[in-house]
Formats: structure tokens, sequence, C-alpha cells
């Protein structure tokens, strides 16, 4: 007799409904997230012959420790758990219990639309904990950035004008070395040129122009207290941004090499026409447990074009891992 598995998961503790090949319920329960809450559940799944288990993930601990104990994972995605769940009651809200029977449902009926996730090897699992870390590391760059933007728009807008991007490492070095306006106050073509050559402007803007900029922004008006204070924000801004632009710089160097070192590794890189294009080849190669489009990135021609490129490349992603990969 075919078992199926569903496993609602949290932080703390799971809920785990059995049900049989005709729907239904064979047990329901309650897993702690601890190593004798997870040992106790692998050794359940397997007596009872559990032939596969639907949850809403395709990694992390939980689900490694199930294919390290040579279960079958289906998983599913929380939307298609949504559309579900209207169609076995009637009402709204969330039930960890119900969840988990939906999604053993899932698994019985719906197996055909969904698909069986297979164990990765160790080298999948670095590129991956690479991967991941380096989106964490660009999320919190990306905020202290947006923070540091907001600051210098409040009393000192040039320096956030002045080069494209305020966290670039041309843009964290004017601020550092010009927090506030009072430290630019003797800042000329001469100066600003020297400032320029010793971090290697490659820009196309001429000091000139770039002076021109930061002038045509408007001045704010703050008292003596006000300016220090916020020339002390920027300051600790800057000093927060560094290591997490370096971080993100280290992190690349490791995934590309990461990357080549993998099995599969140049069938992906192939896809790209750019011989140095390896982040994205890494997040493919990394996440194929997951089908997850490209991000919107706006409405430009440029950008529309950037979403269509992309969305083919993980099309043909999709070929590669289909013709048996």
């Amino acid at each position: 007799m075919d078992v199926i598995a569903g496993i609602d998961w949290a932080s703390e503790e799971h809920r785990l409904c059995l049900v049989d090949a005709e729907g239904r319920r064979l047990l329901e329960r309650r897993i702690r997230h601890d190593e004798e809450g997870l040992s106790g559940l692998c050794r359940l799944l397997a007596e009872r012959g559990v032939c596969r288990i639907a949850i809403e993930r395709p990694d992390g601990l939980l689900v490694d420790r199930l294919l390290e104990a040579g279960l079958s994972i289906v998983p599913v995605h929380p939307n298609a758990l949504a559309a579900a769940r209207a169609s076995y009651r009637v009402g709204r809200g969330k039930s960890d219990g119900f969840d988990a029977y939906v999604l053993a449902e899932l698994a019985r009926t719906d197996l055909h639309r969904l698909r069986v996730i297979e164990p990765d090897s160790d080298e999948t699992k670095a590129l991956r904990t690479l991967t991941r870390a380096r989106q964490e590391l660009v999320r919190a760059r990306v905020s202290v950035a947006n923070q540091l933007r907001a600051e210098l728009e409040r009393f000192w807008p040039g320096a956030a004008r002045i080069f494209a991007d305020v966290d670039s490492p041309i843009g964290l070095a004017f601020c550092e070395r010009y927090p506030s306006p009072e430290d630019a106050r003797g800042l000329g073509e001469r100066r600003l040129q020297r400032f320029l050559a010793r971090q290697r402007y490659s820009g196309r803007r001429s000091p000139a122009e770039l002076l021109e900029r930061l002038r045509a922004a408007p001045q704010g008006r703050n008292g003596e207290l006000e300016l220090e204070a916020r020339r002390t924000v920027v300051l600790r801004l800057v000093a927060s941004l560094r290591p997490l632009v370096e971080g993100i710089r280290e992190l690349d160097s490791e995934i590309a090499h990461a990357v080549r070192a993998h099995s599969d590794g140049a069938i992906f890189l192939s896809l790209f026409r750019d011989p140095n294009t390896s982040l994205t080849a890494a997040e493919l190669v990394a996440d194929r447990r997951q089908s997850r489009p490209l991000p919107a990135l706006g409405r430009t021609r440029s950008r529309r074009r950037h979403v269509r490129r992309g969305n083919r490349v993980r099309q043909a992603a999709k070929c590669v891992l289909s013709s048996g990969m």
C-alpha cells in the first residue's frame, strides 16, 4: 500500500500527515525540530514505507535529512498550496495540520505536475552556500547603501550624485574623504583630479564636469551640531559598507572558481557568450531544485531585453536538466 506524507515545516515544530493511496488519513503528528525529532521522523517514515513526501521547500536542513535517509521529496510551491487549500476546505485561514494534509494530497493526486528532487552532490551544496551568502550580502549592501544615499540627500546631495553609485569604490572613497560640505569647501579641479588619480577613476567625466554635478545639487542648511552628527553618520555608514563590498568581491572570485571546478559547470557556462560570466551560471547550477524567474528590472527597453535574455537562459537550462543531467 502506497503511503504518502505531507510535512508543513516550521522553525521549531513541524506537522506531519500520512495518507494512503485513497486519501484516507493514517497518522498526524507534531515533530520537534531537534535531533531527536528529526531522527525519529526519518525512522517513522521508513517504517511506514512512505513512498514520497510533499513539503513547501526544496532545501534546508529538514529536506537534507530526509534525502539522506533515502526518502523521495516533492517540493510544492507555497502558491500552489494556497490555491489547493480552498479545494479541501471552505473558509479562510491557515492551519499547519491541515496544510500537511493538503500537501500529502497534492503529492498523491498531482504528482504529474510536480517534480521529485534528487540529492545534491557536495560540490553543488558548497556552490549553493556561496551563492546564497552572496545574495544575503548584496541585500545588506543595498539596504545600507540606500540608508547612506538617503542621509546624503538630507544635507549633502551632491555627494550622492557626483558618481553613479554611492556604494561603488570611488563613491565610498569620496564620502569618506568628503563626508560633509564643510570637508569639500576647498575642493577644486586640481584637488579633485588628484583624488580621481589616486582612485584610478575610469569614468568619462572630467573633473570640471564632476564638480559641476556636485555644485549643481541643492545645498542643505544645517547647524553646527547637526552637521557634525550627520557627518558622523555618513562615516559610520561608509565603514559599514566597505566590508560588505569587499565580501561580495571575494565571494565573486570564490564562486567563479567553484563553478568552473563543478562537474556541470562547463555545461552551464557554455550558455553565455561572455567567457567571464560565472555568477548566473553558478546560481543556475546551485538552484536546480528550484525554478525561480528573474526579478523584474523595470520597463526600459534595455531592461526588458535583459529579462528576455535571462528567461531564455533559464529555459535553456531547463532543457539541459530535462535531457538527463
